[in-house]
């Protein structure tokens, strides 16, 4: 099969799918990726064929950072509306000749359109539950928010607001692009595919057959050589914590770097800025700053791991084995620390306005526990007897050619 795969986002929103589009290219299927141009070096290591986007993500997380999680809200609707025209030119004329795209991120709505054009099937993929469920509330709304009784409800209604934000600048790309009228509902009956863990998060029982959580998708575990310090600095200690916010920015080290070095109380730890300014902030002798390595080779060196809830940086720590510290900042962040603490691996997700000495030491202490490092080791072992991409691909393979056919029926009946 020659298969388009679509997403834009951050690293987290992008690796996930170059990971799948390299299990299909295994395969043998023809795989062509489309993302933001900085979130591609993956891709380019694994030989996968891919081209950019246009928009800059990074930059325009550098642009909000001073907004806050509302502002980067803000900002990830206008990034989408700005590109909307580009990304449906871009994504049309990459797909041509295709037999299917996967369609994900803030490209997600891009894809389907571009499919119904050409008439080829289009496959939803992602890292966070959208598909409503009565037994989990939204992931966008805080945790605690919604009653169980309105967790399905609550899906519907962030996807609406989702669609809403997005429909001006999608029908009229729709027009202008590709010349298909507009869509006045969100459409939903596309196939879903999520790399997600079921032992993180089970399978709903009240999910439709066309959704399903087939396990983590991650990238190839690659040859990594440690620079001689961070060599040395693992080999000369108990095992660090690790602390690392990804791709949040507007982070200030300078004030968080106290409270921080005060709860280590002594612990080893590296801390790795991610999209984060640190600038020329000296740390003390007992925290080594690093830069991105592999967290399948990292992860399970750490003793555990304080990450900002994003899900590919969840699921990388509980299938390491290790227990989570969780600072949630936007988005979906706050469900997988809610998550990982309902699994006993984490303590409640923390403030990221309100961090303290005694609150950060608090949670330190608790990931100590011999009992917490226990259920995060029997975990990681249940995640790693799963086939996230495996499923992943083979649903793949059945969906396609079902779907392909379906359309081949339905065009033939209308002629």
């Amino acid at each position: 099969m020659r298969l388009l795969i679509l997403t834009y986002g951050t690293e987290g929103d992008t690796r996930p799918l170059v990971a799948l589009g390299h299990a299909l290219h295994q395969r043998g299927h023809d795989i062509h990726l489309l993302g933001d141009a900085r979130t591609l070096g993956t891709a380019d290591e694994l030989g996968l064929p891919n081209s950019p986007l246009s928009g800059d993500i990074r930059q325009l997380f550098a642009d909000w950072r001073s907004e806050g999680p509302r502002g980067t809200a803000k900002a990830l609707v206008q990034l989408s509306n700005a590109n909307t025209h580009a990304w449906m030119a871009e994504t049309f004329a990459a797909a041509d000749g295709r037999d299917a795209i996967l369609t994900s991120g803030l490209a997600g709505f891009i894809g389907l359109s571009v499919a119904e054009r050409l008439g080829i099937p289009a496959i939803g993929a992602g890292m966070i539950p959208l598909t409503p469920s009565r037994e989990f509330p939204s992931p966008f709304l805080p945790a605690g928010l919604v009653p169980r009784w309105l967790n399905h409800a609550s899906l519907r209604l962030t996807n609406t607001l989702f669609w809403l934000a997005f429909r001006k600048s999608l029908n009229e790309a729709r027009r202008t692009v590709l010349d298909l009228p507009p869509w006045r509902d969100l459409p939903t009956e596309h196939p879903m595919l999520y790399g997600i863990s079921p032992t993180v998060l089970p399978q709903p029982a009240d999910w439709p057959p066309h959704a399903r959580l087939c396990g983590q998708w991650q990238t190839p575990a690659a040859d990594f050589t440690p620079s001689i310090e961070l060599a040395s600095f693992l080999r000369d200690g108990p095992p660090p914590i690790y602390i690392g916010f990804g791709s949040m920015v507007g982070i200030d080290w300078t004030k968080m770097i106290g409270p921080l070095g005060a709860a280590l109380a002594g612990r080893r730890a590296l801390l790795n800025p991610g999209w984060s300014e640190i600038d020329q902030l000296e740390l003390p002798g007992n925290i080594l700053r690093i830069g991105a390595i592999p967290h399948r080779w990292l992860f399970p060196q750490m003793s555990a791991v304080v990450h900002h809830g994003g899900s590919g940086t969840t699921h990388s720590a509980a299938h390491a084995g290790k227990p989570s510290v969780v600072v949630p900042f936007a988005g979906d962040q706050a469900f997988w620390a809610e998550r990982l603490y309902r699994l006993g691996i984490a303590p409640p997700g923390m403030n990221a306005a309100k961090l303290d000495a005694q609150s950060l030491g608090r949670a330190f202490d608790f990931v100590e526990r011999g009992e917490v490092r226990k259920r995060a080791a029997e975990l990681g072992e249940r995640m790693g007897r799963e086939d996230g991409l495996g499923t992943a691909a083979d649903q793949v393979e059945e969906l396609v050619p079902v779907a392909r056919h379906r359309s081949i029926k339905q065009s033939w009946g209308t002629q």
